[in-house]
């Protein structure tokens, strides 16, 4: 179990919106790489990011700011957020990513990301934004009539590394993990699954540390990070002690 920070990326600054809204953003940092070194030197050994931008856009507009974060820490990173081709996701691995999550471009052509998960085992991601339990895209501006489970299945066999799965109506708001329906969908597929959406506090993290929470891959902590409602040091704590790696 990991738990991976988030660093949402918009207009190069490190923010974090309310209900995936871009209209209600907090700013947390200016400088985005100094916030994933402090990320790294608490402990973490993964670190989320995500431009925004990009992903309303359909194609990257956080580079520098990316670039600048890859230089500063040694730790593994996994970005999503604009990533539409196969280009843009060479382009990104040939930086120093380590893995490329693809949203949009999930719904709208799967053989582009089952041909990558296969050319690029362990290094393709998929990204699944429900809201009320169907897939939104584009910044989460369109809600499809494809379900997450239906999407989820479409890349049972295709060498992806995992799902991150948001529940929209959580995400921002610190209302708590969906864990039922996130276990729900790690139960019914083989690829590993990342909670991603109202992670709120060191009970949510407690919870993530009881069995029936092991099937998942890990889970993605924002707001509630910056806000200090989690100790990053007692949160890595607590996942070992139970045995799980943080």
């Amino acid at each position: 179990m990991r738990l991976y920070p988030a660093i949402d990326l918009k207009d190069g600054q490190c923010v974090r919106l309310k209900l995936g809204d871009m209209a209600q953003a907090t700013v947390y940092a200016a400088d985005p790489s100094a916030q994933a070194l402090a990320f790294q030197e608490m402990g973490f050994d993964y670190l989320h990011l995500v431009d925004l931008d990009g992903a309303f856009a359909g194609a990257s507009r956080n580079g520098p700011a990316v670039e600048a974060i890859i230089e500063k820490v040694s730790v593994p990173i996994q970005l999503g957020g604009g990533i539409r081709d196969e280009a843009g996701i060479d382009h990104w691995l040939e930086k120093g990513i380590d893995r490329v999550i693809l949203g949009t471009v999930a719904l709208r052509d799967p053989d582009l990301v089952r041909r990558a998960a296969g050319r690029l085992p362990g290094r393709i991601v998929v990204g699944i934004d429900a809201r009320a339990g169907h897939v939104a895209v584009e910044g989460w501006a369109e809600t499809s009539e494809m379900t997450a489970l239906d999407l989820a299945r479409r890349f049972e066999d295709a060498g992806v590394a995992a799902i991150v799965y948001t529940d929209i109506d959580r995400d921002g708001v610190l209302t708590g993990l969906n864990v039922d329906a996130t276990l729900d969908l790690a139960r019914a597929i083989s690829i590993p699954v990342i909670a991603s959406g109202g992670l709120a506090s060191m009970a949510d993290v407690e919870r993530l540390c009881r069995s029936d929470a092991a099937i998942l891959d890990g889970a993605i902590t924002g707001r509630a990070l910056y806000d200090g409602r989690i100790d990053p040091v007692e949160a890595i704590r607590l996942l070992r002690m139970t045995g799980q790696a943080a």
